[in-house]
Protein backbone atom coordinates (compact mmCIF):
# COMPACT_ATOMS: atom_id res chain seq x y z
CA UNK A 1 0.00 0.00 0.00
CA UNK A 2 2.75 2.15 0.79
CA UNK A 3 4.74 1.79 -2.73
CA UNK A 4 1.07 2.43 -4.42
CA UNK A 5 0.35 5.71 -2.40
CA UNK A 6 4.46 7.25 -3.24
CA UNK A 7 3.37 5.94 -6.86
CA UNK A 8 0.07 7.56 -6.97
CA UNK A 9 0.26 10.11 -4.46
CA UNK A 10 -3.49 11.64 -5.61
CA UNK A 11 -5.27 7.99 -6.13
CA UNK A 12 -6.27 7.83 -2.58
CA UNK A 13 -7.55 10.66 -0.57
CA UNK A 14 -5.93 10.18 2.40
CA UNK A 15 -2.95 10.55 0.60
CA UNK A 16 -3.47 13.57 -0.55
CA UNK A 17 -4.65 15.16 2.69
CA UNK A 18 -1.46 13.52 4.00
CA UNK A 19 0.60 15.85 1.81
CA UNK A 20 -1.54 19.15 2.46
CA UNK A 21 -0.20 19.29 6.09
CA UNK A 22 3.07 20.93 5.79
CA UNK A 23 3.12 24.59 4.81
CA UNK A 24 5.70 24.17 1.65
CA UNK A 25 2.73 21.45 -0.05
CA UNK A 26 0.43 22.88 0.84
CA UNK A 27 0.54 24.83 -2.32
CA UNK A 28 1.11 21.54 -4.60
CA UNK A 29 -2.30 20.24 -2.49
CA UNK A 30 -4.71 21.23 -5.21
CA UNK A 31 -2.81 20.35 -7.97
CA UNK A 32 -2.11 16.19 -6.37
CA UNK A 33 -5.62 16.18 -6.08
CA UNK A 34 -6.07 17.42 -9.91
CA UNK A 35 -3.60 15.06 -11.02
CA UNK A 36 -5.22 12.56 -9.54
CA UNK A 37 -8.23 12.79 -11.19
CA UNK A 38 -6.82 13.49 -14.95
CA UNK A 39 -3.73 12.20 -14.28
CA UNK A 40 -3.18 9.52 -17.36
CA UNK A 41 -3.34 10.39 -20.81
CA UNK A 42 -6.20 9.26 -21.80
CA UNK A 43 -8.33 10.97 -19.55
CA UNK A 44 -7.53 14.23 -20.39
CA UNK A 45 -8.00 13.58 -24.40
CA UNK A 46 -11.12 12.18 -23.64
CA UNK A 47 -12.37 15.08 -21.46
CA UNK A 48 -10.89 17.72 -24.45
CA UNK A 49 -13.01 15.46 -26.65
CA UNK A 50 -16.33 15.81 -24.64
CA UNK A 51 -15.89 19.11 -24.63
CA UNK A 52 -17.34 19.29 -28.72
CA UNK A 53 -20.32 18.06 -27.17
CA UNK A 54 -22.62 14.66 -25.48
CA UNK A 55 -20.79 11.76 -27.94
CA UNK A 56 -21.46 8.07 -28.15
CA UNK A 57 -18.72 5.12 -27.14
CA UNK A 58 -18.00 4.32 -30.45
CA UNK A 59 -17.40 8.45 -31.67
CA UNK A 60 -15.26 8.68 -28.75
CA UNK A 61 -13.79 5.11 -29.89
CA UNK A 62 -13.39 6.13 -33.81
CA UNK A 63 -11.52 9.73 -32.62
CA UNK A 64 -8.02 8.30 -31.66
CA UNK A 65 -6.56 5.56 -33.51
CA UNK A 66 -4.30 4.49 -30.62
CA UNK A 67 -7.31 4.28 -27.90
CA UNK A 68 -8.83 0.85 -27.37
CA UNK A 69 -12.46 0.00 -26.48
CA UNK A 70 -11.14 -1.34 -22.65
CA UNK A 71 -9.16 1.32 -22.13
CA UNK A 72 -11.68 4.05 -23.14
CA UNK A 73 -14.65 2.04 -21.14
CA UNK A 74 -11.90 1.98 -18.12
CA UNK A 75 -11.04 5.29 -18.63
CA UNK A 76 -14.98 6.47 -18.62
CA UNK A 77 -16.04 4.69 -15.83
CA UNK A 78 -13.39 6.18 -13.18
CA UNK A 79 -14.14 10.23 -15.13
CA UNK A 80 -17.90 8.83 -14.28
CA UNK A 81 -17.09 7.94 -11.04
CA UNK A 82 -15.00 11.35 -10.13
CA UNK A 83 -17.75 13.04 -11.19
CA UNK A 84 -16.29 14.44 -14.94
CA UNK A 85 -18.10 12.62 -17.09
CA UNK A 86 -22.23 11.41 -16.94
CA UNK A 87 -23.26 8.23 -18.44
CA UNK A 88 -26.91 8.48 -20.40
CA UNK A 89 -28.61 5.94 -21.46
CA UNK A 90 -31.14 6.73 -24.60
CA UNK A 91 -34.33 4.74 -24.75
CA UNK A 92 -34.08 3.99 -27.82
CA UNK A 93 -34.38 0.64 -30.05
CA UNK A 94 -31.45 -0.37 -29.99
CA UNK A 95 -30.67 1.77 -26.67
CA UNK A 96 -27.66 3.63 -26.90
CA UNK A 97 -25.16 5.36 -24.45
CA UNK A 98 -24.40 8.81 -24.51
CA UNK A 99 -21.50 10.63 -22.65
CA UNK A 100 -21.40 14.14 -21.37
CA UNK A 101 -19.21 16.55 -19.50
CA UNK A 102 -20.71 17.33 -15.59
CA UNK A 103 -19.99 20.91 -14.59
CA UNK A 104 -17.39 19.43 -12.83
CA UNK A 105 -16.00 18.81 -16.41
CA UNK A 106 -16.65 21.42 -18.06
CA UNK A 107 -14.65 23.69 -15.72
CA UNK A 108 -11.20 21.45 -17.16
CA UNK A 109 -11.82 23.45 -20.54
CA UNK A 110 -9.70 26.15 -19.77
CA UNK A 111 -7.00 23.82 -18.56
CA UNK A 112 -7.35 21.19 -21.48
CA UNK A 113 -7.58 24.50 -24.20
CA UNK A 114 -4.25 25.74 -22.34
CA UNK A 115 -2.59 22.37 -22.24
CA UNK A 116 -3.63 21.89 -26.13
CA UNK A 117 -2.27 24.97 -27.09
CA UNK A 118 1.09 24.25 -25.19
CA UNK A 119 1.28 20.77 -26.62
CA UNK A 120 1.32 22.87 -30.52
CA UNK A 121 3.52 25.46 -29.57
CA UNK A 122 6.24 23.48 -27.67
CA UNK A 123 5.77 19.79 -28.55
CA UNK A 124 4.33 19.40 -31.92
CA UNK A 125 7.13 22.02 -33.18
CA UNK A 126 9.87 20.48 -31.65
CA UNK A 127 8.36 17.31 -33.31
CA UNK A 128 8.28 18.19 -36.37
CA UNK A 129 11.64 20.24 -36.38
CA UNK A 130 13.29 17.00 -35.33
CA UNK A 131 10.74 15.14 -38.59
CA UNK A 132 12.56 18.25 -40.66
CA UNK A 133 15.99 17.78 -39.70
CA UNK A 134 15.85 13.94 -39.61
CA UNK A 135 14.38 13.64 -43.69
CA UNK A 136 17.53 16.15 -44.79
CA UNK A 137 19.77 14.14 -43.47
CA UNK A 138 18.65 10.86 -45.33
CA UNK A 139 20.76 10.06 -48.23
CA UNK A 140 18.54 9.47 -51.41
CA UNK A 141 18.30 5.87 -52.39
CA UNK A 142 21.08 4.99 -55.15
CA UNK A 143 18.90 4.12 -58.00
CA UNK A 144 15.80 7.15 -58.62
CA UNK A 145 12.68 6.55 -60.78
CA UNK A 146 11.09 3.33 -61.96
CA UNK A 147 13.51 0.34 -62.47
CA UNK A 148 13.47 -0.87 -66.42
CA UNK A 149 11.38 -3.38 -67.10
CA UNK A 150 12.96 -7.02 -68.18
CA UNK A 151 11.35 -8.47 -70.87
CA UNK A 152 12.30 -12.57 -70.75
CA UNK A 153 11.84 -13.77 -74.27
CA UNK A 154 10.32 -17.36 -74.99
CA UNK A 155 12.56 -19.51 -75.92
CA UNK A 156 12.24 -21.19 -79.02
CA UNK A 157 12.01 -24.88 -77.91
CA UNK A 158 9.34 -23.38 -75.11
CA UNK A 159 5.46 -23.59 -75.26
CA UNK A 160 4.55 -22.07 -77.85
CA UNK A 161 5.33 -25.51 -80.53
Amino acid sequence: MEATRARHPAAHTGAASDDCESSESRGLCPVLAAIGVIGTEWRLAIVHRLLDGPQRFSEILKSNSHLNAKTLSATLKFLENQGVVQRTVVSTRPFSVVYSLTDMGLGLAPAARELRAWGERWVLSRTQASARAAASTRRPPAIQGELPRVVIAESATGRGR
